[in-house]
C-alpha cells in the first residue's frame, strides 16, 4: 500500500503541466511556480535532515511515503521537482526547423515522463535503486514515454521529424531510468535525470535539423 501512495505523490506531479496545458497558467508563472514549489521543497529538507525539527503529524506522512534510504538523504519528491524545474527552464522554448518557439514547449512531455513514465516503470520494475530493470519493463518505459512526446513533436515539425525527436526523447528517458549512476556511492536517482535527458534528446533532434 505504502509503494501505491509514492507511485501516486509521483503521479501528482502531472498536474504541473496540466494546468498550463489547460490554459489556467502561462509558461512563465508556471515556470516561477515550479521554482517556488523547488525552493519550498528544499525547505522541508533542509528542516528534516539539517535541524531535525520535529513536524509532529507530518512525521507520519513522510514515515510512509518516503523509502528506508531517504531517511537521511533528499527525498524523490524533492529531486522530483528538480528535475522538472531544470527542464521547464532549459527546454522552453524549443527549436524547431524555423529556429522559433513553439507551443506546447518539449518540457511539457519531458515532465510528462517522470511524472507519467516512471511511476509505471518503477510499479512494474525493482524499486531497489541499485537494481537494474528489465528489458520488458524499459520497454514498457519507452512506449509511455514515445506516446506522451509525439502529441508534442509531430505537429510541430511533421510527422518524420516529429516521430524521431519523440523516440529519441523516449530514449533518453528509458536510459535515464534504467542506469543510474552512482557518484561517490551515491546513486543519482532518475527522478532528477529523466526531465533534462528527455528535453536534451528531443531538443537535440530539432537542433539538428533547424
Amino acid at each position: 500500500m505504502g509503494e501505491l501512495k509514492r507511485r501516486a505523490v509521483h503521479v501528482s506531479g502531472t498536474g504541473f503541466p496540466v494546468i498550463y496545458l489547460l490554459g489556467l497558467v502561462t509558461w512563465r508563472q508556471l515556470q516561477a511556480l515550479l521554482v517556488a514549489a523547488t525552493v519550498g521543497v528544499f525547505v522541508l529538507e533542509f528542516l528534516r535532515l539539517v535541524v531535525e525539527i520535529d513536524y509532529g503529524p507530518l512525521n507520519r506522512v513522510y514515515d510512509e511515503l518516503t523509502r528506508e534510504y531517504e531517511a537521511d538523504n533528499v527525498a524523490g519528491y524533492a529531486l522530483f521537482m528538480v528535475g522538472a524545474t531544470l527542464a521547464a527552464l532549459a527546454f522552453a522554448p524549443p527549436y524547431g526547423p524555423d529556429v522559433v518557439a513553439f507551443e506546447p514547449p518539449l518540457a511539457v512531455s519531458a515532465v510528462l515522463m517522470l511524472s507519467v513514465g516512471d511511476p509505471i516503470s518503477g510499479y512494474l520494475g525493482s524499486n531497489d535503486a541499485t537494481t537494474a530493470k528489465e528489458v520488458g519493463v524499459l520497454a514498457v518505459m519507452f512506449l509511455v514515454c514515445f506516446a506522451l512526446a509525439v502529441p508534442v513533436t509531430v505537429p510541430h515539425a511533421g510527422t518524420v521529424v516529429g516521430v524521431a525527436a519523440a523516440a529519441a526523447g523516449a530514449l533518453g528517458a528509458t536510459v535515464a531510468d534504467g542506469l543510474k549512476p552512482v557518484i561517490r556511492g551515491y546513486v543519482v536517482d532518475d527522478n532528477l535525470t529523466i526531465p533534462p535527458a528527455a528535453g536534451a534528446a528531443m531538443t537535440a533532434v530539432f537542433l539538428l535539423v533547424a
